[in-house]
């Protein structure tokens, strides 16, 4: 049976089970007991234990010997990254980061659309004594932020669609159709996106676009530029946002990214 919210052509039970656990211990950084695993995915014990196990024998979840909890293996991870262009991406970009971190003593990090969100996987922390950053692995909103306005704005339009309706989705609640898109018109004549954090007082987000060789866009290259008041501030955010701006189109040519 079709679980609540999905739509679907073919049933693979088992596999269903095996991503419903993973996308649970994804909240769970302290893992869970199987028993907890079935109240919360409304399953029976029985449902997930063979699962569970079969998936620890494959090194993709791990047992505690202490709690007899179970988490996310970083084979998971390992996977990931061999799986899809990220690994490249990470390579092309951190000597890049790491050199715009520390010109602009700002944090920066690297985010890519995942359905109808944004990921971090990857970031270089501010070398000075203060600083804010992001976690890697962070879900950024694909709407309202600078990253994902910036990934929506530069995707082929077909694709940026699809990432919308995956957005309302994971909402549960209608998007402005015609807001977003005039703010994404405009994103596109700048270049680049730049707005106060929605979420942060004195963090202004700068956002560019990351290409690859086929033109199209990878990531979106960001500072949350922390404002100081105490007049130590090494960079302000003109010069911290024409720093990213050289920053992000170096990470493309590494790409072989050709601008037209």
């Amino acid at each position: 049976m079709a679980r609540a919210g999905t739509k679907k052509t073919y049933a693979a039970p088992a596999i269903e089970k095996a991503f419903e656990v993973l996308e649970l211990l994804a909240s769970r950084p302290q893992g869970a007991l199987v028993t907890e695993m079935a109240a919360d995915l409304g399953r029976s014990v029985g449902e997930l234990f063979r699962i569970v196990v079969v998936m620890e024998q494959l090194g993709y979840l791990r047992r505690s010997e202490v709690t007899d909890r179970y988490s996310v293996a970083y084979k998971l991870l390992d996977v990931a990254l061999r799986a899809t262009p990220s690994q490249d991406l990470v390579r092309a970009a951190m000597p890049e980061m790491q050199v715009l971190a520390r010109e602009t003593v700002q944090s920066c990090h690297l985010v890519v659309p995942s359905r109808g969100h944004g990921l971090v996987i990857a970031r270089e922390e501010s070398p000075g004594t203060r600083g804010f950053a992001l976690k890697i692995g962070a879900q950024i909103d694909l709407v309202q932020s600078c990253s994902g306005q910036v990934l929506l704005a530069f995707a082929p339009s077909a694709l940026a669609e699809r990432m919308v309706r995956a957005a309302e989705e994971e909402r549960g609640t209608p998007i402005d159709a015609d807001g977003l898109a005039a703010r994404l018109a405009a994103v596109r004549a700048a270049g680049h996106d730049s707005r106060k954090s929605p979420v942060t007082y004195g963090v202004t987000d700068i956002s560019f676009p990351i290409f690859g060789f086929d033109g199209n866009v990878m990531a979106a290259l960001t500072v949350p530029f922390l404002e100081l008041i105490d007049g130590s501030q090494k960079l302000d955010l003109d010069a911290t946002r024409d720093q990213l701006r050289t920053a992000a189109a170096r990470i493309s040519d590494r790409l072989g990214y050709q601008p037209g």
